[in-house]
């Protein structure tokens, strides 16, 4: 990084980066964000939908500008939710896959709205606090195109999930493993840098000129994509590899130790 860089943009991860997996938040990574956006634009880059984003960025002070959702399929304005970008793809083919190789795992599709289609509850929580959702058959999961397709196990592990995705035999969409038995199918492409790209060309920034911190799989692209790119102390190692840098975990609040040296 050349001396006296100063970052004209931030994008933050939300889950295991602004806060916990139990939902916890610190004052003090809010007050460094809420610092930061009084200077800089900050944009949330997440796998949540918009309706569970959008109490975050509240909290945040981000109540303008913009947000990326759904992994970078959906790149939207606050506080209304007016759709900026919206990329989609047709699940049926990996559906069924699914359903031939892991038959007890859960499904859920995103609607437009931010609620969720699933085909059996998941476990409290894991699709977001206050997240509306509705059960349905396999067939009715996504009679048309979605902007993602999140399966679930709770009775797996990380790494089952990580053999999963092999097995599955993904092409044309692209997928992430979570930090749990969680697998997020995107269409083919598809990362969160998409969603950034949209944002930054908005907002009049370069790449080069992005912060970007993250802790899971899914961020692996962002942190790639930013000029600076920052993975928490709680990443995996293939995540921590692909950073320029790490910060502290999200429970020692390594966000607000990033942004306190430039804001």
């Amino acid at each position: 990084m050349i001396d006296g860089w100063r970052p004209k943009a931030v994008a933050l991860d939300i889950d295991g980066t602004l806060i916990d997996h139990d939902e916890r938040l610190s004052q003090a990574v809010v007050d460094a964000v809420r610092r930061t956006a009084a200077q800089v634009p900050v944009i949330l880059a997440t796998g949540r939908a918009w309706q569970t984003t959008r109490p975050v960025a509240e909290m945040f002070g981000l109540t303008d500008g913009l947000v990326v959702c759904s992994n970078g399929a959906r790149t939207l304005r606050m506080p209304t939710g007016e759709v900026v970008d919206e990329r989609t793809f047709d699940p049926r083919t990996v559906i069924e896959s699914v359903r031939e190789h892991a038959p007890n795992a859960r499904m859920a599709v995103e609607e437009y709205d931010g609620s969720y289609l699933v085909t059996a509850p998941f476990p409290e929580g894991d699709l977001g606090t206050g997240a509306t959702v509705r059960v349905v058959t396999d067939a009715e999961l996504a009679p048309q195109p979605v902007t993602r397709l999140i399966i679930r196990d709770p009775e797996q592990s990380e790494s089952d999930f990580v053999q999963l995705a092999e097995r599955l035999g993904l092409h044309g969409v692209s997928y992430f493993v979570g930090w749990t038995a969680w697998l997020d199918i995107a269409p083919e492409g598809v990362d969160k840098s998409t969603g950034l790209k949209v944002a930054l060309a908005q907002y009049g920034v370069e790449p080069t000129d992005l912060l970007a911190m993250g802790d899971g799989r899914n961020d692996i692209e962002m942190l790639t994509y930013a000029g600076l790119g920052i993975a928490m102390g709680s990443a995996p190692d293939e995540v921590k590899a692909k950073a320029d840098e790490v910060t502290k975990s999200v429970t020692d609040d390594g966000v607000a130790a990033v942004l306190n040296r430039y804001f």
